[in-house]
């Protein structure tokens, strides 16, 4: 059974404009109008149809994470392993890459978890979510500002990880819960 009804019908797309344009994205205004007759201006961050990757490294019952600066907050936040597919990679490749930009590490074992959309409403934003385990050092040269800083979360505190109010990402505490509801036997040797 799935809850997606996915034989509605889909607004008409009356028009696409460019609304605005920076260094780095440009956003839309769709006119639609939806089956019923009402008509609506969307706005959206024009999408570039680039996929994402979010890896969780998994050592030793921990899962090693990231502290990096968010503009969005203005604030350092508590992440997973993350990045862009580049051009003919797949996302394995991508997520195997990123395991070695940003905490040095590659992944002899490497599972999916599952895709999802960050900001569906307003982008595209698709994000290959994966485990990683029997993790070996190789480091590759990142594009980072700064170094990110590594912090191991015993996977037996994961609830208290995600409980907690200073906890603001919502990508990351989604692939947390995936984590716990996907991969209950790494939780039992925890």
């Amino acid at each position: 059974m799935s809850f997606l009804d996915t034989e509605q019908q889909k607004p008409e797309v009356l028009a696409v404009r460019l609304a605005a344009k920076t260094r780095i994205f440009e956003v839309q205004e769709v006119d639609l109008r939806f089956a019923n007759g009402a008509e609506r201006t969307y706005e959206r961050l024009t999408p570039s149809r680039k996929p994402a990757v979010m890896v969780l490294p998994i050592e030793r019952g921990e899962l090693i994470m990231v502290r990096e600066y968010a503009v969005g907050p203005e604030r350092y936040e508590l992440s997973c392993v993350k990045g862009l597919i580049d051009a003919g990679e797949t996302p394995e490749q991508a997520a195997r890459r990123e395991l070695q930009e940003e905490i040095g590490l590659t992944a002899a074992k490497l599972t999916p978890l599952r895709s999802l959309y960050a900001s569906p409403s307003h982008m595209f934003g698709l994000m290959h979510v994966f485990v990683a385990e029997d993790l070996r050092v190789s480091q590759l040269d990142g594009d980072e500002p700064e170094p990110l800083v590594p912090v191991r979360v015993p996977l037996a505190r994961l609830d208290e990880l995600i409980d907690d109010a200073a906890m603001g990402n919502a990508q990351t505490l989604s692939a947390l819960m995936l984590l716990q509801r996907k991969c209950p036997e790494l939780f039992q040797a925890a």
